[in-house]
């Protein structure tokens, strides 16, 4: 079996750090296409044995990148086209349409109530989600709550699979020596209190509540990893409240065990995710987590990731200066991170593909 994924960008996003998880437990020979920029990801995409296309598309109205994913899908020959993320999917699904492609699987990593991938949920995005959803057969939602949502966005429930987001929870194990060495080469003081956090820094993160929580702790350092559209008006913030000397923009990073390993705890005050792939990720590091909102969290039985708190925007200071002050220590990683263990999420990725193709029978996992 031939599977091509189309990804948008291989930033290294939450999305975009999953498809590379992912990649080297498909049992399917997988290739890889990318609209836009290649991104810190392809390299390690490339590395693990698995070909990137550049299919070079200029900006959201870009027509052409349609010949040419259609293109390379007729002269691959395909089994099956994987598509993550808005833009990559309403362009790839067409594409494979158009190269007759005889499966067409979409993964929604992203969608809210108000937003998409940062977009604003107008009409119009919504009315061609919708259009490019009916070119694919099965629709994969990260999580039941993003499940729900595609439900009332209008997509029948009879074309979506619940497929969580997997973790390899032994690549992100603690590692002592690991810690010392990351705070070393980021600067860090050995006895700080470090506050992590990870993601893309855009407004619906909430990280301007880190920064301004930082101002209230004495030895708490913040290490932010990702870039985005906020990161001057967090800069900004931070040289405001007069933390910016202890707020720390670590960028794109493919080492996240590294950082991890360097934290204290994981802030995560999203008002709004899809599934929360870096909150599992800080609890299989061992580290004790504060979350916003995380289906990840909150979709599991109670008592799966006893590390893991729900705190509000206002009560969030208080909780780090509570933890703050506590004995450094590490959590054993809890249930969570066995359920979510990339090789189950891989089987049944797989099981879709083999079923969409005719090849096995229809399971009930909807």
């Amino acid at each position: 079996m031939k599977v091509l994924h189309v990804i948008t960008g291989l930033a290294a996003g939450g999305a975009e750090q999953q498809l590379r998880v992912l990649l080297p437990r498909l049992r399917a020979r997988c290739e890889v296409a990318v609209l836009t920029g290649r991104g810190v990801l392809a390299d390690a995409i490339e590395s693990a044995g698995m070909t990137v296309h550049e299919i070079g598309m200029r900006g959201n109205r870009d027509l052409r990148a349609v010949g040419r994913l259609a293109r390379l899908m007729r002269r691959r020959r395909y089994d099956v086209v994987h598509t993550h993320l808005y833009r990559a999917c309403v362009y790839g699904r067409l594409a494979a349409r158009l190269a007759n492609v005889p499966a067409i699987v979409a993964t929604e990593h992203s969608i809210g109530h108000e937003h998409i991938e940062g977009r604003r949920l107008t009409r119009p995005v919504r009315a061609l989600y919708l259009a490019s959803e009916l070119l694919g057969h099965a629709t994969v939602a990260v999580s039941p709550t993003v499940a729900d949502r595609l439900s009332i966005w209008g997509v029948p429930r009879s074309r979506i699979v619940v497929i969580p987001n997997g973790v390899d929870g032994g690549a992100f194990g603690f590692d002592a020596d690991l810690r010392r060495r990351t705070r070393e080469r980021l600067g860090l003081p050995p006895h700080a209190f470090v506050i992590g956090g990870v993601g893309r820094l855009e407004p619906g993160k909430r990280f301007d509540t880190l920064v301004e929580a930082v101002s209230t702790l004495d030895r708490a350092v913040l290490l932010l990893v990702g870039t985005g559209s906020c990161e001057s008006r967090l800069r900004r913030l931070a040289h405001t409240v007069g933390t910016g000397h202890r707020v720390l923009f670590a960028g794109e990073s493919t080492d996240v065990r590294a950082l991890l390993s360097a934290m204290d705890v994981l802030a995560a005050p999203s008002a709004e995710e899809a599934f929360g792939l870096a909150v599992v990720e800080a609890l299989a590091s061992g580290l004790p987590v504060l979350y916003g909102t995380c289906p990840a969290v909150e979709d599991l039985p109670p008592g799966a990731a006893p590390g893991a708190r729900r705190v509000e925007p206002d009560r969030l200071a208080a909780e780090l200066a509570d933890l703050a002050a506590r004995p450094p220590g590490r959590l054993p990683p809890p249930d969570a991170v066995r359920l979510y263990d990339v090789r189950r999420q891989a089987d049944r990725l797989e099981s879709l593909y083999l079923r969409l193709l005719g090849a096995a029978p229809e399971e009930e996992e909807r």
